[in-house]
């Protein structure tokens, strides 16, 4: 069994900035990929940016140059510091991992996908 427990979001102004945590626990042998993603009301959930265990980082465009993905992999936390945030950036925030809870499903399966119970961002004035 594996939990993610996230921290962070709340109510910001434009231009405002945010640092979102999250963290894995629970059985874990090794993760793999970590991600941010949100939902907005009446859209569909939709990636904002991941990181691999080597610390590779992909990014939405839209939050390209604003948003920074970063990962502890001593702390099994994945966080999302966020800069020059917009209204259109307002959403739940979920947290995603991709873990092998022990050294058999690592050397012969795909990891499976968990995800965080979501925190809401609001950006407004």
């Amino acid at each position: 069994q594996v939990q993610l427990a996230e921290s962070g979001g709340g109510l910001v102004q434009p231009g405002g900035s945010l640092r979102l945590s999250c963290v894995a626990s629970g059985s874990i042998y090794q993760i793999n990929l970590m991600g941010w993603y949100r939902q907005a009301p009446g859209e569909l959930r939709e990636l904002v940016a991941t990181i691999s265990p080597g610390g590779t980082t992909k990014y939405a465009d839209s939050v390209k140059g604003r948003f920074t993905i970063s990962r502890d992999n001593d702390k099994n936390t994945v966080y999302l510091q966020m800069y020059s945030l917009k209204p259109e950036d307002t959403a739940v925030y979920y947290c995603n991992a991709g873990v092998w809870p022990d050294r058999d499903s690592f050397r012969s399966t795909d990891p499976f996908d968990f995800w965080g119970q979501g925190t809401q961002v609001t950006v407004s004035s």
